[in-house]
């Protein structure tokens, strides 16, 4: 499972949110890991959320936690 190799890995995350034309072509040019949430142009804050509570829904599969049920 790609999350949680990268959490055994406890390397340092920088997470960076384009605007609606998506992001700088240096900065996609420095990521080794890029996701694409939706075609549509999001909230930045309400892509805060649906990240972090993405994260946190795989964690707790991971862990066996009864979350995702």
């Amino acid at each position: 499972m790609a999350l949680q190799s990268w959490l055994g890995q406890r390397q340092d995350v920088a997470r960076c949110i384009g605007g609606p034309e998506g992001l700088a072509a240096a900065c996609v040019a420095t990521n080794h890991e890029q996701w694409s949430l939706s075609r549509l142009t999001l909230a930045h804050s309400l892509v805060r959320v649906l990240v972090a509570e993405q994260l946190y829904r795989a964690w707790s599969i991971i862990e066996g936690r009864p979350y995702h049920r």
